[in-house]
């Protein structure tokens, strides 16, 4: 089967920003993307998890999309200045996709 090259973007950033991450995303005119709820983890501030908390607020989600790679710059441009401002972190892979068309 063909493959075409692509670039994975996953996205880590506090639940709260969801809906501001959705809203950047979709101004940089990326068309898909995932968002998964992110159980628990160790980082600069030590272990935490979502079990146990009383709100699901204080916990973290994933946003996850591939697209193509000329369409990444204006994916950071509109995505950093909310990572940046908040706990999060951003990793960019190569990938490779079939059905290219979709991305």
């Amino acid at each position: 089967m063909q493959t075409t090259k692509a670039k994975r973007v996953e996205i880590i950033i506090e639940a709260p920003m969801e809906r501001r991450l959705t809203q950047a995303l979709t101004a940089a005119g990326v068309t898909g993307f995932t968002i998964l709820p992110v159980l628990g983890g160790n980082g600069r501030s030590g272990a935490w998890s979502r079990e146990g908390q009383v709100s699901l607020a204080g916990g973290m989600v994933a946003f996850i999309c591939i697209l193509k790679e000329e369409r990444l710059d204006n994916l950071l441009q509109k995505a950093m200045p909310l990572v940046q401002q908040h706990i999060g972190v951003v990793s960019i892979t190569d990938c490779e996709v079939l059905r290219a068309e979709r991305f």
